[in-house]
C-alpha cells in the first residue's frame, strides 16, 4: 500500500497518543520515525511504533513528560527528558545548542533520563540548516561485550556527524559501533531470516546466524574479528553520554525488545560548532568542497548521506510503500 508521509505521520502520532503520549511527544516522535522510514532506515522507522506504544502503556515511558533544561553553565547545557520518549528532549537540546553556538562558538548539550533516539544524525539536520557542524552520540541497552569479554555491557552506541555545504545537501554521517545496527537483526527476526555470521553472539557467547538467538545474546563490536577498536570507541561513547551527564549505563537498562522493564534513563550528547568562530564561514565552505572534489575523483566514492537523501526525496514525492498489515496495525493502535 502506498501512503503519503503526512498520512504516515498522522497514523503514528495517533497511535502514540492513544497509548498515552502527549500531543507534543507524539508529533515529534512521528516526524522522526517517518523520516527514518523515508530514508530506508526501517529499523528506526515504523517498526518501532509497536515497541514505543507498549513501553508507554507499561510505564517504561512517561507519556506526560515535558523535557526541561536543568543545568546551564557557559556553553554547556543539560536537558532532563523526564523518562519520556527521546525526541522532544533532543529537539529542545539541539535548538538550545544552536542558539548557544551562535554566541559562544561551540555548545555541548546532554540529554539524561532518555529513551531510544532513533537515527542520531537526523537530530543534527537543524544544525546543518543553521550553517554549523554537529556531532551526536547516544548509548542504548547493553548489546555488546567489552574488548575480550563475552557478556553485553555497552549498547551499540551510535556516532553521528553533520557537515553543511554551501549549495548542496549536507554530509550526513551515522554509524553504529556494532558490526551492524541491532535494528537490522530485529527486522531479520521478524521476517524469520538468518543473519550473516560475524554479526552477533548467542546467549552462550557463541557466533550465531539465528536472529532470535542474536537478540537474546549480544552484538559484535565493529571490526571485532581483527581489532578491539570498535569496543574502545563504544567505551568512549558510553562514558561521554553517562558519567559526564548523569545518565544510566547500557547494562543498567532493560532491553528495548522486551515489553516489561525499567525506564532506561539513557543519555545523548550533541556537540555544535559554528565554523564562523574558527576558520570562518567562507573558509569552511571553500575547504570542504576542496576535499569532496578530491574524494569524488574516484568513480566508486559515494558521499555519506547521499543514498538516504535520494530515498527521502523520492518518498516525499511518491509516498511510502508500506505493507497492508503494517498500515492495519497502525490503524488498530491509533484506535486504542
Amino acid at each position: 500500500m502506498n501512503i503519503s508521509l503526512d498520512q504516515a505521520r498522522t497514523l503514528v502520532s495517533s497511535a502514540l497518543e492513544a497509548a498515552g503520549a502527549s500531543p507534543l511527544m507524539a508529533a515529534s516522535t512521528a516526524r522522526a520515525l517517518v523520516l527514518a522510514e523515508a530514508q530506508g532506515q526501517g529499523g528506526h522507522g515504523l517498526s518501532r511504533v509497536g515497541q514505543y506504544t507498549t513501553h508507554l502503556r507499561n510505564g517504561r515511558v512517561n507519556g506526560a513528560a515535558a523535557p526541561t533544561v536543568v543545568s546551564r553553565r557557559g556553553s554547556a547545557l543539560l536537558v532532563d527528558a523526564q523518562e519520556g520518549l527521546a525526541f522532544p528532549a533532543c529537539d529542545l537540546g539541539v535548538a538550545e545548542a544552536i542558539a548557544l553556538a551562535r554566541t559562544q562558538g561551540v555548545a555541548l548539550v546532554g540529554i539524561k533520563n532518555s529513551h531510544h533516539c532513533g537515527v542520531v544524525v537526523d537530530h543534527l539536520r537543524a544544525v546543518a540548516s543553521a550553517g554549523m557542524v554537529g556531532m551526536g552520540f547516544s548509548n542504548s541497552p547493553a548489546a555488546m561485550p567489552a574488548a575480550g569479554g563475552r557478556h553485553a555491557i555497552f549498547g551499540t552506541n551510535p556516532i553521528a556527524a553533520v557537515f553543511p555545504r554551501r549549495e548542496a545537501a549536507p554530509l550526513l554521517i551515522d554509524l553504529s559501533l556494532s558490526e551492524v545496527a541491532r535494528g537490522k537483526v530485529m527486522l531479520a527476526a521478524r521476517k524469520e531470516e538468518p543473519i550473516p555470521l560475524g554479526w552477533a553472539l548467542d546467549a552462550q557467547g557463541q557466533p550465531t546466524t539465528d536472529a532470535h538467538a542474536a537478540l537474546a545474546g549480544s552484538m559484535l563490536p565493529l571490526g571485532a574479528a581483527s581489532s578491539p577498536k570498535g569496543a574502545m570507541l563504544a567505551l568512549v561513547v558510553e562514558l561521554l553520554v553517562t558519567a559526564v551527564i548523569g545518565a544510566s549505563f547500557g547494562f543498567e537498562a532493560n532491553s528495548f525488545f522486551v515489553d516489561e522493564g525499567n525506564a532506561p534513563h539513557l543519555g545523548q550528547v550533541f556537540l555544535v560548532v559554528d565554523p564562523g568562530a574558527l576558520a570562518g564561514q567562507h573558509a569552511y565552505f571553500d575547504r570542504i568542497e576542496v576535499l569532496l572534489t578530491e574524494m569524488l575523483r574516484d568513480d566508486g566514492v559515494r558521499l555519506p548521506g547521499a543514498r538516504r537523501e535520494t530515498a527521502r526525496r523520492r518518498a516525499e514525492s511518491n509516498g511510502l510503500e508500506v505493507a497492508d498489515s503494517v498500515v492495519a496495525s497502525l490503524k488498530a493502535m491509533a484506535h486504542g
